[in-house]
C-alpha cells in the first residue's frame, strides 16, 4: 500500500503579543524625538491591536513614555484600559477605518513640515522620492481645530491615495504597513520638506511631470527586489 505523503502546510507567522506592540511603540515614540521631529509632548504614535488600538496617552515625551502608558481603546474611542489617550485619537481611528492596509500611524510637529503646512500648499513632486507617498505631491489637508472630527476626516481625505500628508497650520501625519515604516515615512517627509522650503529659496523648483513620476512609480515596485537596469 502506497502512502501519500501529507502536503507541508506554511507556519503562519507569529503575531506580536500586547507588550511587544507597547515596547514597539516606546521605542519609536523615544526615536521620534531624538531625530528631532517632536518635541516635548508635541505629536502622537499609535498602532493596530487586533480590532483595537494602542496609542500615545496626551502629554507624554520621549523622556518620560513608557510600554504600559500606551492605551487601549476601540476604533469609536471608548476605553478598553486606564490612561487618557492623545487628544488626536480621532484622526487615528479615522485613519485605521478608511485605509484597512493602515498598521501604524504616526503624528509629529516637526519644523519643516509645519512650516510648509502654514503656507496651506502641497509639496510637489520637486523630487522624485515624494513618489514613494503614494502620487505625485503630498496634499495639505484643509485646516480644522486639533483634536476634532473634522480634522480626522480632514486628513482622511488629504490622505486618499496617499500615505501622509501635511495638516493645516498643525504638522504632519503618516501611515504604514508598519511601525518602523511609519517612523521612517515621518522622517523621510520632513527631510524632503526641508529640502524644497531650501530649493525654493534659490528659486521656484522644477517639477516633475505626471509622466516622469509615473516612471518613477514604477520602478518602486521593484525596487529592492531586483536590480534595477541603467535605462536611457
Amino acid at each position: 500500500m502506497t502512502t501519500i505523503p501529507r502536503p507541508t502546510l506554511p507556519t503562519l507567522p507569529t503575531l506580536p503579543t500586547e507588550h511587544q506592540l507597547r515596547e514597539a511603540l516606546a521605542s519609536a515614540y523615544q526615536r521620534l524625538a531624538r531625530l528631532g521631529l517632536n518635541n516635548g509632548s508635541a505629536g502622537n504614535i499609535s498602532c493596530r491591536f487586533g480590532e483595537d488600538v494602542l496609542i500615545s496617552p496626551t502629554g507624554a515625551d520621549g523622556d518620560s513614555i513608557s510600554p504600559e502608558a500606551f492605551v487601549h481603546i476601540a476604533m469609536g474611542g471608548e476605553a478598553r484600559g486606564s490612561g487618557v489617550p492623545s487628544s488626536e485619537w480621532s484622526m487615528h481611528t479615522a485613519i485605521y477605518r478608511a485605509y484597512p492596509q493602515a498598521q501604524a500611524v504616526v503624528h509629529t510637529h516637526s519644523d519643516a513640515c509645519v512650516a510648509l503646512s502654514c503656507q496651506r500648499k502641497p509639496i510637489p513632486a520637486f523630487h522624485y522620492m515624494l513618489a514613494g507617498f503614494g502620487g505625485d505631491d503630498v496634499r495639505c489637508a484643509e485646516y480644522a481645530t486639533f483634536g476634532t472630527d473634522a480634522l480626522a476626516q480632514s486628513a482622511v481625505d488629504a490622505l486618499e491615495g496617499r500615505n501622509a500628508c501635511l495638516l493645516a497650520n498643525h504638522g504632519m501625519i503618516c501611515h504604514a504597513p508598519a511601525l518602523d515604516k511609519a517612523v521612517a515615512n515621518a522622517a523621510k517627509l520632513e527631510t524632503l520638506a526641508r529640502q524644497y522650503w531650501m530649493s525654493a529659496q534659490l528659486g521656484a523648483p522644477v517639477i516633475l511631470s505626471t509622466e516622469e513620476m509615473a516612471v518613477v512609480r514604477e520602478r518602486y515596485r521593484g525596487y529592492g527586489k531586483s536590480r534595477l537596469s541603467t535605462g536611457r
